[in-house]
C-alpha cells in the first residue's frame, strides 16, 4: 500500500515532465554548491581536523543521500502542522492503515530524484579515491550501516515534524530548525566542542547519519568502531519516532467548527 501510494504520487508529478526536470536539476545544481564551499575550504587547508577533502565527500554524500530519502519517503510529515491545524487528520484516522505512513506519503517530495542523483555520484566517486579496502564481510557490515544510516534520518524527520501535535501552527518552525541541525554534521563531527558532540550523538543523533557510518568505513579515529552502533540507532529513532507520533495522536482533537 505504501509503495503503491508512493507510484501515484511519482505517476501524478511525471504528468509534468518539463517541470520535473527543472526541479531534479535544480535541487542538484544546489546540493553542488555545497560541494563547492568544501572543494574551496580544502584549497586553502589540506586537512579538517585530521580529515582529507574526500573523506569530508564521502561524510557529505551519505547526509545527501540520507536527504533524499527523507524526502521520497517521509515528505508527507511536512505537511503534518497543516492536517492537524485544518482537522484533515480525520479522515485518515478512520482507514484501515496506519496513520503514520499515510502522513508520510501525503506527497512525495520530487526533489528527492536529484539529491540522490548527486549524493550517489559523490558516494561512489568517494569511495573510489579513497581505495578503502573491501572484503565480502566488511561489504556487507557497510551496506547495513549505510541503510540503518538512511533509516536514522528519516526518523528524525518524523520525529521533528510529529511536534505539530503539540505546537499548533499550518507551519513547523521548530521541526524545520531541528532539521537544519543535521547539517552540522556533513562535516568532522570532532571540530565541534564536547557539549555539540554529545547532542548530535544522542539527543538527535545526526552523527550516525553521516560521521560514524563513514568513519567506520574509513577507520578513522578512535570512534570509528561507533559506526556498528548505527543499526540500533536506528532501532532507536524508528521506536521513537512511533511513540512520539501515537502519543501524539492521543492529543489530537480535531479542529472543531
Amino acid at each position: 500500500m505504501y509503495r503503491r501510494s508512493l507510484g501515484a504520487h511519482v505517476r501524478a508529478s511525471l504528468e509534468y515532465e518539463a517541470d520535473f526536470w527543472i526541479l531534479v536539476f535544480g535541487v542538484g545544481l544546489s546540493q553542488c554548491v555545497g560541494l563547492v564551499f568544501i572543494g574551496a575550504v580544502f584549497a586553502k587547508v589540506p586537512h579538517i581536523n585530521g580529515w582529507g577533502l574526500w573523506e569530508v565527500v564521502l561524510m557529505y554524500s551519505m547526509m545527501t543521500i540520507g536527504q533524499g530519502c527523507s524526502e521520497l519517503f517521509a515528505e508527507g510529515s511536512w505537511d503534518l502542522p497543516m492536517l492537524v491545524n485544518r482537522g484533515e487528520l480525520d479522515r485518515m484516522l478512520v482507514r484501515p492503515y496506519p496513520v503514520i505512513l499515510q502522513v508520510c506519503s501525503f506527497r512525495l517530495g520530487m526533489n528527492a530524484f536529484g539529491t540522490l542523483a548527486v549524493g550517489t555520484v559523490l558516494l561512489v566517486t568517494a569511495l573510489a579515491r579513497l581505495h578503502v579496502h573491501w572484503t565480502p564481510a566488511r561489504a556487507a557490515i557497510a551496506l547495513l550501516v549505510f541503510a540503518s544510516a538512511l533509516v536514522v534520518k528519516v526518523s528524525l524527520t518524523v520525529i521533528a515534524n510529529a511536534s505539530a501535535f503539540w505546537l499548533r501552527g499550518t507551519i513547523s518552525t521548530f521541526a524545520a530548525g531541528a532539521d537544519q541541525l543535521g547539517d552540522l554534521t556533513r562535516y568532522p563531527l570532532t571540530i565541534y566542542g564536547v557539549g555539540l558532540r554529545a547532542f548530535l550523538s544522542t539527543a538527535v543523533p545526526f552523527a550516525f547519519v553521516g560521521f560514524f557510518p563513514a568513519a567506520w568505513v574509513l577507520g578513522h579515529g578512535q570512534s570509528a568502531w561507533v559506526g556498528l552502533l548505527t543499526p540500533l540507532a536506528a532501532a532507536y529513532c524508528v521506536t521513537v519516532a512511533v511513540l512520539a507520533f501515537r502519543f501524539g495522536l492521543r492529543r489530537y482533537d480535531s479542529a472543531g467548527n
